[in-house]
């Protein structure tokens, strides 16, 4: 049995992750998936919380044939410990997913395989261009599997997000400066 790692931060969980999910799924039996910056919400850059996130997750997830686990992953602002740290929060795993150069780096350096795979409609397909549509009130569904929409409808992700980035924009952020 193969358990593969993808970490990502999912702000929101959107269908460029989700294609990549479909191809690891190829690939392993087991799945975890990394929630990256677990402790940032509500700023525009990271809205959501891990525990929303993982509900983003495990809903979309659910029409893979594969076991997935959804561990949140606290920021640790030492890159030579980083692996170690990723480890000690994550069910082990064979094989790590990610087209990040330096998460490749550090994954390689550390002795583990490190696959990449295409990116999808990246142009498009990135959290940030979900986010800047849910800011300006485009469609951002197009972007996301249903059942992330459904999950940001349920917490009233957009209202949130619309209301940090006037947050944002105005200077008052309350000493919680967004790192955009």
């Amino acid at each position: 049995m193969t358990r593969g790692f993808y970490i990502g931060r999912f702000q929101p969980y959107h269908n460029g992750h989700h294609s990549m999910v479909a191809e690891i799924a190829e690939d392993v039996d087991e799945l975890v998936l990394g929630i990256g910056s677990a402790g940032d919400s509500h700023t525009t850059h990271d809205p959501f919380t891990a525990g929303e996130r993982i509900m983003m997750l495990t809903k979309s997830l659910r029409e893979f044939d594969m076991t997935t686990y959804a561990v949140p992953i606290e920021d640790l602002d030492r890159n030579s410990v980083w692996v170690s740290h990723v480890q000690s929060m994550s069910p082990a795993f064979d094989v790590a997913y990610s087209n990040n150069p330096l998460v490749i780096r550090l994954f390689s350096e550390a002795g583990i395989e490190v696959r990449q795979s295409p990116m999808f409609n990246r142009d498009v397909l990135e959290g940030t261009e979900v986010r800047d549509r849910m800011i300006a009130g485009e469609d951002w569904r197009s972007l996301v599997p249903d059942a992330a929409a459904d999950v940001i409808d349920e917490i009233e992700g957009v209202d949130r997000i619309q209301q940090v980035a006037e947050t944002d924009s105005n200077g008052s952020s309350g000493g919680k400066g967004d790192r955009d």
